[in-house]
C-alpha cells in the first residue's frame, strides 16, 4: 500500500538484541574501559586492532567445526564482489593469531596484546548475553609456561580491585594436551553412550563429536551423569601435570584463591592444558564475567609455526552489570556549567571556557538561549559542582558570578581569576 503525502514513515527500532548504549549508561562503559587499559598497560600488554569482519574459514578452523558458535550461532554472508564466505567475528583470538601470521609479529619476541570491541553471535538475547555484545581479549603469544598463565589470572585480580568489585571466584582446570584429550574422548563416548538415554538432543549431538562440551551442560537432569564421567585431570600426562601444578604453586604465592573445577571446559576447541573462569552469583545464570586459557596447537592450525599462547576473554555487558550491583554509576559530570545572556557575555563566556579548559576541566557552555531561570534548571541537572553565571553588568565589569550548586554562597570574581578561585574553594 502505497503511503500519503502526509503520513510518517514507521519508526525503525534497533536489531532484537543489538543494543544502543546511551550517554547515562555510556559513562560506566567509559570507567571500566579506562581502569582495564591501565592495568593492562602496567603488565606490558599493548592494544591491537583486528577487523570486524573475517573470512569464515578462520573461525571454521580455529574454533572449531563442531562447536555451538560455527554450528548455529555464526553470522555468515557471501561477498557480493568475489562469493567469498565472510562472517562477522564471533570471538577474536583466531583474528588476532590470524594478525600475528601475516604480519610475522613474533619474529623478534614474544607479544602481550589485548583488543576491544563488538562480536556477534546469533542467539538467544538474554541479560548480559546480546547478539551483538562487546569483549575485552587479552593475549600473550609465544610464552610457554604456567608463569604467563598466572599473570593474565593475577592480572584480572588487580582489575577487579581497581574496578572496586568482591565476590568474584576462580574455577581452574587442565584439559590436557591433544593426544591426552584424544584418549579421554573414548571413554568419554563410552561412558555416555552407557546413558544415552538419560542424554538430551544437545548431548546426543555433540556425542561422537565434540563430547568434551557435555561436561559443560546446565541441564539439572543430566548433572549426575556427567558428574560420574570419566575426569581428564586424572589422565594427564608429565608434563601438562607439571604445568598445572606450576600454575596452582604460582597463584598461592600471589595469594590469589581458586577451586580446581574438574568439569569446567571452554567452548572453544583450541584450548589445551590451563582453562579458567571468574565467575559471580550476582548476575543470576549469567555468572561468568571473563574466561580463557591456553591455545598452544592455534598458530598451527590457522597455518602458522608452533607456537604457544595464552588467552581470556571478558563479556563488558556483564562487567556493567556488576558495576552497577556494586552501586556504580555514571560519573560524567562537568566541574562547571556557563550561564550567559547577551552578546558581551556570550563573548566573556566563551573565553572562560576555553581558559577552564586549558586548566583541565570540563564545562558545559549553555547554548540555545533562554531565560536565566531555565539556564538555571539546566545547569543544576547537568550534575555541575558550580554553575558560571554572565549577564550584561559582569562582562561589563570583566568578572563571573559562581554559585556552588551542591551548597554554598554565590561570589563574584574577575574573569581571569575564575580558575584560581575554583582550585581554593574546593580545598
Amino acid at each position: 500500500m502505497n503511503a500519503t503525502r502526509d503520513s510518517k514513515p514507521p519508526v525503525l527500532q534497533a536489531v532484537r538484541g543489538m543494543n544502543d548504549v546511551l550517554p547515562d549508561e555510556a559513562g560506566v562503559w567509559e570507567r571500566f574501559e579506562d581502569v582495564a587499559r591501565t592495568v593492562f598497560a602496567q603488565y606490558g600488554y599493548r592494544n591491537l586492532r583486528v577487523p570486524i569482519v573475517e573470512p569464515t574459514a578462520l573461525f571454521v578452523r580455529g574454533i572449531g567445526e563442531y562447536t555451538d558458535i560455527v554450528e548455529k550461532e555464526m553470522y555468515t554472508f557471501e561477498d557480493r564482489l568475489n562469493g567469498e564466505s565472510l562472517t562477522l567475528r564471533p570471538e577474536a583470538t583466531a583474528g588476532i593469531v590470524r594478525a600475528a601470521i601475516e604480519h610475522n609479529l613474533l619474529y623478534e619476541r614474544p607479544l602481550r596484546v589485548w583488543t576491544s570491541g563488538p562480536m556477534f553471535r546469533h542467539e538467544r538475547p538474554q541479560k548480559g548475553r546480546y547478539r551483538q555484545f562487546y569483549q575485552l581479549d587479552v593475549e600473550a603469544l609465544g610464552f610457554p609456561g604456567p608463569d604467563v598463565d598466572a599473570e593474565q589470572i593475577i592480572m584480572l585480580a588487580r582489575l577487579w580491585r581497581a574496578l572496586g568489585l568482591r565476590d568474584i571466584r576462580l574455577a581452574i582446570n587442565s584439559i590436557g594436551d591433544p593426544a591426552e584429550r584424544h584418549a579421554h574422548r573414548a571413554a568419554l563416548i563410552d561412558h555416555f553412550q552407557k546413558h544415552e538415554s538419560a542424554l538430551d538432543e544437545d548431548a546426543k549431538r555433540r556425542l561422537h563429536t565434540n563430547p568434551l562440551r557435555i561436561l559443560d551442560s546446565k541441564n539439572p537432569a543430566m548433572q549426575g551423569i556427567i558428574v560420574d564421567a570419566p575426569r581428564l585431570i586424572d589422565r594427564l600426562g608429565d608434563a601438562s601435570r607439571a604445568h598445572f601444578e606450576g600454575l596452582q604453586s604460582l597463584l598461592r604465592e600471589a595469594g590469589i584463591a581458586f577451586e580446581v573445577n574438574p568439569r569446567l571446559v571452554r567452548g572453544l576447541d583450541y584450548y589445551n592444558r590451563t582453562v579458567f573462569e571468574w565467575v559471580t552469583d550476582a548476575l543470576g545464570a549469567q555468572g561468568t564475567v571473563a574466561g580463557g586459557g591456553r591455545y598452544d596447537g592455534l598458530f598451527e592450525q590457522l597455518g602458522g609455526k608452533p607456537t604457544p599462547a595464552t588467552g581470556f576473554g571478558l563479556g563488558i555487558e556483564r562487567m556493567i552489570l556488576l558495576m552497577r550491583e556494586h552501586g556504580q554509576t555514571s560519573a560524567a559530570v562537568p566541574d562547571a556549567y556557563i550561564v550567559h545572556a547577551g552578546d558581551a557575555a556570550g563573548v566573556l563566556a566563551r573565553r572562560v571556557a576555553e581558559t577552564l579548559r586549558d586548566t583541565g576541566r570540563t564545562v558545559v557552555l549553555h547554548a540555545g538561549g533562554g531565560s536565566f531561570k531555565s539556564q538555571m534548571k539546566r545547569a543544576d541537572a547537568s550534575g555541575a559542582t558550580y554553575a558560571l553565571i554572565i549577564g550584561d553588568d559582569e562582562a561589563a565589569r570583566g568578572s563571573v558570578a559562581i554559585k556552588p550548586l551542591r551548597g554554598g554562597e554565590q561570589f563574584a570574581v574577575p574573569a581571569a581569576e575564575v580558575a584560581t578561585h575554583l582550585a581554593a574553594h574546593e580545598k
